[in-house]
């Protein structure tokens, strides 16, 4: 017979504070989403820390035994539920952006981020391969965020999963606005052609285009993802406006000033449980620190989809930004990597 689980995506503001205080919001959220009847739980990327450009990430990074990875299975044993989320991890030398599912009996599951989204390269690396999860609740699979425009993964995933997880924390980057110094904004509109037609066809890239993937795949699923307003300096300041200069040549000029520009924009919002038909049935509100519960049905059988897998909806453009940003900037990531090197063997101890 089918069996009927209760999800909770939780939806948390991203803006960075200390770690601590970061888990006991988290925690609070995933008590009153365990006392509503969840069974599973999904907090947001890097719900741990929040989501900013800084090479304080370097410092923050954790071990797979450290202080969040604790946190997660005390709470998941406390509250009685299976808890997702993902933390920057360093293991064996390399720091990844790690998703880790824990029950509440002990037993864990890992899956690291296959794809960094351009500027993320710098502070981590890009994972290998899928993670199935056999739980007592069914066989879940992982994707963090940019992951799921990758139909290669939605492909090794096929036919093995009830049900996809999906945690996450993208900026509408294509909504920016760049801070120049001397007050000077930018606003990611009128950054030219290409930008606007990336920006109209990657509106959908967390909603419809992601549930289609799933709905596909016959299997339910679940989104965490985060809200509020982004803002980070932005990273390797000469080497990140020349990459947008490509885009739109005006930024050229400013590629030598000594003071390094900000970007803002705001976040997805599209957190949300859907059925096996694409057919969302609990969100969270935009703007919203909360999360959404529902009961979600998975079938007695593993889906098996029929015809070729779509396409995901996303120009190749966004494609080919995001994959020279990864090849360029892992050079940045290495460099940070080794200045870190300290600090980081003394978290691993």
């Amino acid at each position: 017979m089918p069996k009927t689980i209760q999800i909770a995506a939780i939806q948390m503001d991203a803006r960075p504070a200390p770690t601590l205080e970061r888990l006991a919001r988290a925690e609070s959220l995933v008590a009153q989403a365990a006392h509503s009847g969840a069974q599973l739980v999904v907090l947001p990327e890097v719900f741990n820390t929040g989501y900013e450009y800084s090479d304080q990430n370097f410092e923050r990074a954790e071990t797979p035994h450290g202080l969040t990875a604790s946190w997660m299975l005390k709470t998941a044993a406390q509250q009685h539920v299976h808890l997702a989320g993902t933390f920057l991890c360093v293991d064996q030398n390399d720091i990844y952006n790690r998703l880790l599912l824990v029950a509440p009996d002990g037993r864990q599951w890992r899956y690291d981020k296959n794809y960094p989204w351009v500027w993320e390269r710098i502070y981590f690396r890009q994972g290998r391969g899928v993670t199935i999860a056999q739980t007592d609740l069914g066989k879940i699979g992982f994707l963090i965020c940019w992951d799921v425009a990758h139909t290669d993964l939605w492909q090794q995933y096929a036919g093995q999963l009830d049900l996809m997880l999906v945690s996450s924390c993208p900026p509408r980057i294509f909504d920016l606005s760049l801070l120049l110094p001397g007050g000077k904004r930018i606003l990611g509109k009128d950054m030219g052609a290409l930008i606007q037609y990336m920006k109209r066809t990657s509106d959908e890239t967390f909603g419809a285009y992601l549930r289609r993937q799933a709905s596909f795949s016959g299997i339910p699923l679940v989104h965490a993802t985060s809200t509020g307003t982004f803002t980070s300096a932005i990273p390797n300041p000469k080497l990140s406006l020349s990459i947008l200069a490509l885009v739109y040549p005006p930024l050229w000029k400013h590629t030598s000033e000594s003071e390094p520009p900000r970007i803002e924009s705001g976040y997805f919002d599209e957190s949300f449980i859907a059925d096996a038909n694409g057919l969302v049935l609990e969100s969270v509100r935009p703007g919203l620190e909360g999360f959404a519960l529902s009961s979600v049905s998975l079938p007695d059988a593993l889906p098996q989809p029929v015809g070729k897998r779509p396409s995901f909806g996303i120009p190749k453009p966004s494609y080919w930004f995001d994959s020279f940003g990864n090849w360029i900037l892992a050079f940045s990531y290495r460099k940070k990597l080794r200045k870190s090197a300290g600090h980081l063997a003394a978290g691993a101890r």
